[in-house]
């Protein structure tokens, strides 16, 4: 057993049925890869800080909701997925794992990322589709419909249809004063009500990016296919990849959906 513990690089033990990880593993000091998706877990044991050689951390598909802070005393760890379990929170001390290229937690519970994981400089993916904290915004861009009076409003705005106090009811001219420009800078529109809710991630000194809500006329400013506008979607894209590009030793690929 004990040459074993020391020579064995490479564990899969996924697609069963443990409802703990095996005291054993833990002491497979050697270990580099450690697969135990799709089995039962509700918890990841603090022992697993024993395992230092340990580059590779499956544990996707499980029942997880915590994540101890020892899983940080990982010095040589790279990849770790935690997919689809139902993590809540994610401790500061993740940031510890300067190894770290890959992390996976899409599809799990998070509604907020520390800061300190902007600390790992050197982490080229995070996944994150799947949580509430990406989908109550994809879940909040709803447009209604505008009403016949916001139609006939913009088309005086866009049109510059001349018109005069005389000429409407004051409740008219108070309600074509409300018109708000489309910050789309190749659309031109302007909205009343009716608008598309979008979140655009925007370089914050040039370190990481903020998720901030802005507002489009119509849908069709985040068409890629819009003939009126290029689509914020794209711009937002576009902006990104400016982003990369500039500080490409900084996250490279961020997974929402």
């Amino acid at each position: 057993e004990a040459p074993l513990a020391r020579s064995l690089r490479v564990l899969n033990l996924s697609g069963n049925r443990f409802s703990e990880v095996p005291p054993a593993l833990l002491q497979l000091r050697g270990l580099r890869s450690l697969s135990l998706g799709g089995n039962r877990l509700h918890g990841i044991p603090p022992d697993i800080q024993e395992l230092h050689s340990l580059e590779f951390l499956y544990l996707g598909g499980n029942f997880i909701t915590a994540i101890p802070p020892e899983l940080a005393k990982l010095p040589s760890l790279r990849y770790l997925v935690l997919c689809d379990n139902k993590i809540q929170s994610i401790p500061p001390q993740l940031a510890q794992l300067h190894s770290l290229r890959s992390l996976s937690l899409h599809n799990n519970l998070l509604t907020y990322l520390p800061r300190e994981i902007l600390n790992l400089v050197h982490l080229e993916e995070l996944s994150l589709r799947g949580n509430p904290l990406v989908v109550r915004f994809v879940r909040d861009l709803t447009y209604n419909p505008p009403s016949l009076q916001e139609l006939a409003g913009r088309t005086v705005k866009t049109r510059n249809v001349p018109y005069a106090p005389s000429d409407l009811p004051d409740s008219l001219v108070r309600y074509l004063s409300l018109a708000s420009n489309c910050p789309n800078p190749k659309c031109g529109g302007v909205y009343f009500d009716s608008c598309v809710r979008q979140i655009k991630f925007v370089d914050f000194c040039g370190k990481y990016r903020l998720p901030l809500m802005h507002y489009l006329c119509s849908p069709e400013c985040s068409s890629p296919f819009s003939s009126a506008s290029q689509s914020s979607t794209s711009q937002s894209e576009s902006d990104s990849e400016d982003e990369a590009s500039i500080a490409a030793h900084r996250m490279q690929k961020v997974l929402l959906g």
